[in-house]
């Protein structure tokens, strides 16, 4: 495992917030150049969350400056922003970042008392500080609870209903402090993100106006001119006071907008809203990805994520391959150029779940909501009742957000809406709130949804564009996260069952392997094949509903194996249980538990669905290998 870059002398010296309050204002700013430094060289050979980093590395000082962690709650969202905590709490190891035995790339309790809340999910922070101010509230502890929204999170309308909440108690101790950078992954969109960014900018036109009425006192010509078109545009800043306005009457003091640069200014205004003793908001303006040139001039997303980069360049230390989600954009800019009717949705990510493309190509044909995925599917349901097929591409992970919207806005009103999970299934090094594991088993609730697990790039296209053909029902299309396989031709194909191997043998064993489960499953036929064991694999496409093709090609079968790269518990695995009883299903997938971060070709191997694990499932199940011997 390659060494952590050596830690300046200052920073070393940070074990816990304690060590940061007698500093002297030089020794911080000095802090913050090293904190900087240390998180460029590190997360350059790791990989992970540097940009949301880079922008809150003097915002997190002042924050454990004035509050005192853990007594005082600091809540983070979104938790990729945690980093500089980490750090200011003792975590300087960061080797391992995002892998087995390493640090989360959120925060999390085992790691440390100061950390609370481990979701990664947007716009859950508020509501979190609601619940622990009201609790020690009640219990007559008077610490502060802390609450860190950025990253877009305030377009979410979690949010909006914590502050509701927040604000009718007005002697309980809670802050919201507001990490205004713009941006989500690409800049923050909506009304509010207009409002902030007029507060933003409203005080550089009162400075300009300030200096236009000097000039006029010192009896300057230009003076005159300045000050009357500055002042003529005073007016329209009343309008950029709206969310001051908004925030203070729904009962919060609004501090603000602070330079989040500025430790002494957030400091500032931080105890400054400490000693109000009430609900406070305090905005503060910083820049994403600040410090790191090659990250500032990133107009995508300030390098939002990386993987390894050359530090000195922020050039990838090897360049992605063709990925699922390429090849997704590439497909629905084809099909969009056919359909006026095909429009796109997303949730604050465009460009990482392949929306990007399209926007270019059509940009009245793209709508991004915000982080706001019941937004976006219960949206999606108004465009497809006005005669469109809206596309709405997310995380799967994001899915279980929006499941009351599938169900009764989509479903029930049986809206052609495709809803395209990018990074479905295991994601690894994302951790437990992000794979992708439970999207099979909640669509399995919603009636007359679909939903296809294409195995390599030819059957996404091809998947896209049966889902996106259908006019009566929601769809949904699933793939992994990462590079994508070498084409898996199909030797026949069974209504939408693709047979892909088939040999013979004295007993023979039936797989079912689903999507990105494919390429293992045909290692294991080859390697039962080559020891005289009969197997067929096949891929069902599209896996809910099961295709009732599946119990012809089961028949004469020794046996059944499915395989999926999803939670086993009310999964695929399990309909076709059902589907083929009372003909034995060995199911094959994700223990119902939170996967922790890892490489997703170990965790694989763990939970016996890489090649190893399908070959000795088969044999388990055929009665050629013990169970105790198969560890399965």
């Amino acid at each position: 495992m390659p060494r952590t870059a050596p830690r300046p002398a200052l920073l070393a010296s940070i074990n816990g917030p304690q060590d940061l309050r007698g500093l002297s204002e030089r020794e911080l700013i000095e802090l913050a150049a090293q904190i900087r430094e240390f998180l460029i060289e590190n997360v350059s050979r790791t990989g992970g969350h540097l940009g949301p980093n880079l922008g809150v590395v003097e915002l997190t000082i002042g924050i454990h400056r004035v509050f005192r962690s853990p007594v005082d709650t600091i809540v983070f969202d979104t938790g990729h922003q945690c980093y500089v905590h980490k750090l200011l709490t003792g975590r300087h190891d960061f080797t391992g970042l995002r892998a087995e035995g390493g640090l989360s790339g959120y925060p999390s309790r085992a790691e440390s008392p100061h950390d609370v809340v481990e979701s990664s999910h947007a716009s859950s922070s508020l509501a979190w500080a609601d619940g622990i101010s009201w609790e020690k509230h009640r219990r007559g502890d008077r610490s502060w609870t802390v609450a860190v929204i950025g990253d877009g999170a305030l377009t979410g309308g979690m949010a909006w209903e914590a502050l509701n909440s927040i604000s009718a108690s007005p002697d309980r101790r809670v802050m919201v402090v507001v990490n205004d950078n713009g941006r989500s992954y690409a800049p923050t969109i909506g009304g509010l993100a207009r409002h902030l960014d007029a507060l933003r900018t409203s005080q550089g036109y009162e400075r300009a106006l300030a200096w236009g009425k000097q000039q006029l006192l010192r009896g300057g010509g230009p003076g005159r001119v300045a000050y009357d078109a500055l002042h003529g545009l005073k007016s329209g800043i009343k309008d950029a006071l709206i969310p001051q306005a908004m925030f203070e009457d729904l009962g919060l003091k609004y501090l603000g907008p602070v330079d989040g640069h500025s430790v002494s200014a957030v400091e500032e205004a931080l105890a400054r809203g400490a000693s109000l003793d009430a609900p406070v908001l305090v905005h503060v303006i910083t820049q994403k990805g600040r410090g790191y040139v090659p990250a500032e001039e990133d107009i995508a997303d300030r390098f939002h994520a990386v993987g390894p980069i050359h530090p000195e360049t922020g050039l990838p230390v090897a360049p992605a391959r063709f990925g699922w989600t390429s090849v997704f954009a590439d497909e629905i800019v084809r099909i969009a150029r056919e359909r006026d009717d095909v429009v796109g949705v997303t949730a604050a990510m465009m460009r990482p779940v392949g929306l990007g493309p399209l926007h270019e190509a059509f940009p009245g044909r793209v709508i991004d909501v915000g982080i706001a995925e019941q937004e976006a599917a219960a949206c999606a349901a108004g465009m497809a009742y006005q005669g469109a097929h809206p596309v709405v591409a997310l995380y799967a992970t994001f899915l279980n957000r929006a499941f009351d919207q599938v169900l009764m806005d989509v479903a029930l009103h049986r809206a052609p809406v495709t809803f395209v999970l990018d990074r479905a299934g295991v994601t690894g090094a994302d951790g437990p709130s992000h794979n992708g594991v439970w999207d099979i088993a909640m669509c399995q609730m919603v009636p007359g949804l679909r939903m296809a697990a294409p195995r390599d790039e030819d059957t996404l296209r091809e998947e896209l564009r049966e889902a996106v053909g259908t006019d009566d029902a929601p769809t949904v299309v699933r793939y992994r996260k990462g590079q994508l396989p070498a084409p898996m031709p199909a030797l026949r194909r069974s209504g939408p069952v693709d047979v892909l191997f088939d040999e013979a043998g004295a007993s023979t064993v039936l797989i079912v392997a689903t999507g990105a489960t494919v390429p293992d499953a045909l290692r294991a036929a080859r390697a039962l094949a080559a020891d005289g064991v009969g197997a067929r694999v096949v891929d069902p496409r599209w896996i809910i509903p099961v295709p009732g093709e599946l119990a012809g090609l089961a028949q004469g079968a020794d046996a059944v194996v499915s395989v999926e790269d999803g939670g086993l518990n009310g999964g695929f695995g399990w309909a076709l249980r059902d589907a083929l009883a009372p003909t034995p299903v060995v199911c094959l997938g994700v223990p119902k538990e939170f996967p922790a971060h890892g490489d997703r070709d170990d965790m694989i191997a763990r939970f016996g669905y890489d090649a190893a694990g399908i070959e000795r499932a088969a044999r388990v199940a055929l009665g050629r290998l013990a169970p105790q011997k198969a560890g399965v």
